[in-house]
């Protein structure tokens, strides 16, 4: 029987986005599936997958993105596809503020303001404390159906005010993808 892939999804992939989500999964010791960023996201869930199945070892950060596409956009759709694929464990979500669409909240475990600071409740884009447990962004909506997985809210990987730039390394993405490893069993630093 093969082993199941470890993959933790980010709810973004513009440009930015991309390069922060690279940084901060080298920190971690991971693989990026560069490919899956796009914005929208521009594979299907099914290549994403079969990107998943080469790479070399986990844990593996895809990025999925609609571009505020309303209803079920090219990111919601391959993220539904890799979460209900066999092979595959997702050990959580990051989950991306945007200025969100109407009905599109759902309920973080937890996020990291831009300073870096572990809360209890939703962020903005910005990486500022919303004083509510659930954070909007437009690749959310079809979490709301889903159960199980950690889902940890943070602002714009790679900007939050430029508390998050890749030439800081990045480190509220980074921060996002440690808590879904520890949370998961996989780190335990």
């Amino acid at each position: 029987m093969l082993k199941k892939r470890k993959v933790i999804l980010v709810t973004d992939g513009d440009i930015i986005a991309q390069k922060a989500v690279e940084t901060a999964t080298r920190n971690i010791g991971g693989r990026c599936i560069s490919r899956s960023a796009g914005n929208p996201t521009l594979l299907t869930g099914i290549e994403i997958i079969e990107q998943i199945k080469k790479a070399a070892y986990d844990p593996v950060v895809v990025m999925v993105d609609d571009c505020g596409d309303v209803g079920t956009g090219k990111g919601e759709a391959a993220m539904v596809e890799i979460i209900k694929n066999p092979d595959i464990e997702v050990l959580g979500i990051v989950a991306v503020a945007s200025n969100g669409k109407e009905g599109s909240n759902v309920k973080v475990d937890c996020s990291f303001t831009k300073d870096g600071k572990k809360i209890y409740n939703a962020v903005d884009k910005y990486g500022n404390n919303m004083f509510t447990s659930k954070i909007s962004g437009d690749t959310l909506s079809v979490l709301r159906d889903m159960n199980g997985f950690m889902i940890v809210g943070i602002g714009d990987p790679g900007k939050m005010d430029g508390k998050d730039h890749i030439n800081l390394g990045a480190p509220i993405t980074t921060a996002a993808l440690r808590e879904i490893l520890k949370a998961s069993g996989q780190q335990t630093e």
